[in-house]
């Protein structure tokens, strides 16, 4: 455990002025916010490097740390002046970023199993991307898999809505998302489902999954591009009424996946 007492510690440099400090892809690191996201990251395989923590946590947090983490213990004072706010719940962890994995590799654990893949080919709102991540962790997903329209799911707004359940999910990235999809009908089995709002496409109510599916959510507003819609085997809506036309993309997302996944998410 190491004391902070001076802004110019190089070790709390990743820290500093955080909620200007977005991170992005090119980072070898994250930033995990709030007490409960950081148990999860200490928790998880990710590395975390670092925990920045104000004085009274330090007792708290000292018997969870990973071996190699180095806790670094500040005063709320201090804190705020190195985040650049006030933050209540006084605890901030550095997490390091695992190589870019494709779908072939996430999927190599699933063997004959069945098992559900989220598709994202282009979400772009951070809190949606968070939201969904949450929902995916709850109802068992198996991978999600991010096209590179995608927001960056480790900035820290993404991992503090996701709630830290980011760090249990298999998160793979797309060169290629239509080539990805098409990979995983034609090889593993996947029937890929579209998501759309068209009152010709299915009711989500009538629908029977195939035992392995890819699920497939657009942005919010445009939703999926044509070209994504027609290579799926399967078009599928949420029928609504009082004149309501949409649904956020993360609550749509948590409709589609209890109906799906089912009892079944407990065994992925």
């Amino acid at each position: 455990m190491s004391a902070i007492t001076d802004l110019s510690d190089p070790r709390v440099a990743p820290f500093a002025d955080v909620t200007r400090n977005r991170g992005d892809q090119s980072s070898a690191h994250f930033i995990a916010e709030g007490e409960n996201v950081v148990y999860r990251l200490l928790a998880s395989d990710y590395h975390c490097q670092s925990v920045l923590c104000v004085d009274r946590k330090a007792d708290r947090l000292r018997p969870r740390l990973q071996p190699g983490t180095e806790l670094l213990v500040a005063t709320e004072s201090l804190m705020q002046q190195i985040l650049g706010f006030k933050f209540h719940s006084g605890v901030m962890g550095l997490g390091v970023r695992k190589p870019v994995t494709g779908i072939e590799d996430a999927i190599t654990t699933i063997g004959d199993k069945p098992a559900t893949v989220l598709a994202l080919p282009e979400i772009t709102d951070s809190a949606n991307l968070g939201a969904i991540l949450r929902i995916a962790a709850a109802f068992g997903v198996h991978t999600v898999l991010l096209g590179q329209q995608c927001r960056d799911p480790f900035v820290r707004q993404t991992i503090r809505v996701s709630m830290g359940t980011i760090f249990s999910l298999r998160i793979a990235h797309a060169a290629n998302i239509a080539e990805d999809l098409k990979k995983l009908r034609s090889e593993h089995g996947f029937e890929l489902i579209a998501t759309v709002l068209d009152a010709d496409a299915e009711p989500l109510r009538q629908v029977v999954p195939a035992r392995r599916r890819a699920l497939l959510l657009g942005n919010e507003g445009p939703g999926l591009v044509r070209e994504i819609v027609e290579i799926c085997d399967r078009r599928v809506t949420i029928p609504m009424r009082l004149g309501t036309d949409s649904l956020n993309v993360a609550a749509a997302c948590g409709v589609f996946l209890f109906h799906i996944c089912g009892d079944a998410a407990a065994g992925q």
